[in-house]
């Protein structure tokens, strides 16, 4: 039961270095065609491969997938990466992981198990004292101070040492080739799990907040509006369903991590081809929200 699949979604995800290969497939026609072959490559290369993705629970081999997406998330900052993935696998009754559906018996991947995304929770107050725990309020409280309105830092300092309210860390990661359909039954699974943790009494039951940290991106270079006044401020969140969170956040602020990675979405592509500037958003929402988010989840990521 720990690997078994509970939910599926299926999404269009760009990969271009399949299609490499397939001009392979004809090498009798390689003298003849000349430059028929580079056209029809450069028709290959733009493809879109449909993918079929399914949700899994959590376990022990999916450690260094996870891992390596949570060091996507909080790259050079002073978190300690290993621990928190610890603690993820452990808790395997809440949260899941994203794999290929089905991966060809002719294909170059080496690990038929690679982990293309995760979900999870985990409860920052009851798991008051633990390393990585207090890394990540330590981390959250130091650049609220810095990149927050007066007044913001007080009232989050003051939620997130309140132990009557439990504060939950939502964790949501995956490859940007990975669609954004696939988020809603995944957080449909992650709440349905929550509220069974509650009911059994296990870690990481429902919390009073939720916390987030995502991954932002903002254009390099600000225009100045037509009318004069600042340059506006427009974030775009790398995975897309996050803004609806961010809707209905009590607290949000932003800071750059652009001298912690040389590009926003690891160098490998930015949005419309427009240099951007890498952030993470932090959010507090409170739980009672989620249902109305869930809403807007259903009405803009239905396929």
């Amino acid at each position: 039961m720990a690997s078994s699949a509970k939910r599926r979604a299926v999404g269009l995800g760009e990969n271009p270095e399949e299609s490499d290969n397939s001009s392979d497939e004809s090498p009798e026609e390689d003298d003849d065609s000349g430059g028929e072959d580079s056209e029809a490559s450069e028709e290959e290369i733009n493809e879109e491969v449909v993918v079929d993705f399914e949700a899994h629970s959590i376990s022990d081999n999916d450690h260094n997938g996870i891992k390596k997406l949570l060091q996507q998330l909080f790259l050079k900052a002073h978190v300690n990466t290993s621990e928190m993935t610890d603690i993820i696998v452990q808790q395997n009754h809440v949260g899941s992981v994203i794999r290929q559906a089905e991966v060809p018996e002719d294909s170059d991947d080496d690990d038929p198990d690679e982990v293309f995304g995760f979900i999870t929770m985990l409860n920052l107050t009851e798991r008051k004292g633990v390393q990585c725990v207090e890394q990540v309020k330590e981390l959250v409280m130091d650049h609220c101070e810095k990149n927050s309105a007066q007044g913001v830092f007080e009232q989050l300092e003051e939620i997130l040492s309140d132990t009557s309210k439990p504060v939950g860390l939502l964790l949501s990661e995956r490859f940007i080739n990975v669609p954004p359909q696939i988020a809603l039954p995944l957080h449909k699974q992650l709440q349905d799990e929550i509220s069974e943790a509650q009911r059994t009494n296990k870690p990481s039951g429902r919390c009073h907040y939720c916390l987030m940290i995502s991954k932002t991106c903002k254009e390099a270079t600000k225009s100045i509006p037509a009318r004069g006044g600042p340059p506006k401020e427009e974030y775009m969140f790398v995975n897309a369903e996050e803004e609806f969170f961010y809707e209905q956040a009590i607290v949000k602020f932003h800071y750059s991590v652009q001298d912690e990675t040389d590009s926003c979405l690891s160098g490998r592509w930015s949005f419309d081809d427009v240099p951007m500037k890498p952030f993470r958003t932090v959010m507090l929402i409170p739980a009672d929200k989620i249902p109305a988010i869930m809403d807007k989840l259903k009405e803009y990521l239905t396929v």
